[in-house]
């Protein structure tokens, strides 16, 4: 549906705004070393601007981009549960919006340091888990299903290599990786979905009559 095929298209354009356009504003900021909450770490430079005019855009749209297509998603079961568990990425940009980390991004820290930590293992575990039951969809190949799981499997891979501290350098670029695989995988998918979902709305149409 065109609608759908906006949203995804107006989602990429927000995400790829906010990752380069905050980076630009942030004076030394390394996407290869820092994590990519530290665009809005409380006290640095436009922390403010960058959670309002990025974070919580992109948030915003991936919610709108879950609801536009509950309909049309062929899952069922635990499956629809794992698909609204996706759900934790938008809430996880808003959150990080309204609790920035720290400077630096540390585990301990202040109480909106605490909240955004606590948010980010909440996401990284239910967004894993939510590829897992998408997985235990009925309708899906099997390739598919083998696609599903091995996602969630590289998700927490690089989620794990993230607290490392000898990788420490690479954090911003392991956070990047795992991000662009999910997130493409997904939105590849949504537009797959968008183009044969008028032709399962008029099969069921035709059913019905």
């Amino acid at each position: 549906m065109r609608l759908q095929r906006c949203l995804i298209l107006l989602f990429v354009a927000m995400y790829l705004l906010m990752l380069l356009g905050g980076a630009a504003l942030k004076p030394g900021y390394s996407p290869l070393s820092q994590y990519i909450s530290e665009l809005g770490a409380t006290g640095s430079a436009h922390a403010q601007v960058i959670s309002l005019l990025g974070f919580i855009p992109v948030g915003v749209l991936a919610a709108l981009l879950l609801f536009a297509f509950a309909r049309t998603v062929p899952v069922r079961g635990a499956s629809r549960f794992g698909y609204w568990l996706l759900l934790c990425e938008p809430l996880a940009w808003i959150g990080s919006a309204l609790a920035p980390c720290d400077l630096g991004c540390p585990i301990g820290g202040s109480l909106s340091q605490s909240l955004h930590t606590l948010l980010g293992v909440f996401t990284y575990l239910g967004t894993a888990l939510g590829l897992v039951l998408l997985a235990s969809a009925p309708a899906i190949q099997p390739g598919t299903r083998v696609l599903w799981i091995g996602l969630a499997g590289l998700w927490l891979l690089l989620f794990v290599l993230m607290g490392l501290e000898p990788l420490h350098a690479w954090h911003g670029l392991l956070q990047r990786l795992a991000e662009w695989s999910v997130y493409s995988v997904l939105c590849i998918s949504a537009w797959r979905l968008s183009a044969s979902a008028p032709v399962a709305d008029n099969a069921i149409t035709r059913a019905r009559q």
